[in-house]
């Protein structure tokens, strides 16, 4: 897949600047276009990487002295930053990620997981489906025994648009293998 084409960006904000009746040439817009496709190859940049190349080094978890897999019941990290871009109107929505994981027989760095949930981020998305695309990467890339993705988010298209519901957020969840069960979802739930 080619990479984001920043001029051709740079031609449509100067296109649009023109819709919308602006002189693109102007002093405080004769950059703009430049600037909009810096952001948009930024945005947007999750589109030519694959996020299982974050989970490629995971590791065996090992065995106890007893020979029985030595296992932590649950990884989980909390409170994950992360912003994406509503396909819908091309704005952004910012949250916070949460995400646990059983883990099967191997497990990875820590700083893999915001990596992955960066990766998917950074492509036009809807939150539910992100959650979804974070989950299914993760069952994937370690083979856990479950995973559950929960995301708090605010969209600016409901914000400072439309609805114009500024303290509202949106809550998406995801879950795969045994943490799909009510019970057990519910104790992770309650860890975060």
């Amino acid at each position: 897949m080619a990479e984001v084409d920043t001029a051709r960006i740079e031609r449509a904000v100067h296109e649009i600047l023109l819709a919308i009746g602006e002189d693109p040439d102007r002093p405080g817009l004769e950059t703009t276009p430049q600037r909009v496709a810096a952001a948009y190859a930024e945005f947007f940049g999750g589109l030519h990487v694959d996020p299982l190349t974050h989970l490629a080094d995971s590791v065996p978890i090992g065995s106890s002295e007893q020979g029985v897999p030595a296992t932590s019941d649950a990884v989980v990290l909390r409170d994950l930053a992360f912003r994406s871009v509503c396909e819908h109107h091309l704005l952004p929505f910012v949250g916070t990620a949460h995400v646990a994981y059983l883990p099967g027989d191997r497990v990875v760095g820590l700083g893999r997981i915001p990596a992955v949930v960066d990766t998917l981020a950074a492509r036009p998305q809807l939150q539910e489906q992100l959650a979804e695309e974070i989950a299914d990467a993760l069952q994937e890339g370690l083979d856990p025994k479950g995973v559950l993705v929960v995301l708090d988010a605010q969209h600016r298209c409901v914000t400072t648009r439309g609805a114009r519901q500024e303290r509202s957020s949106t809550i998406t969840i995801a879950s795969r293998g045994a943490l799909a069960d009510p019970v057990a979802r519910a104790e992770i739930i309650a860890l975060i």
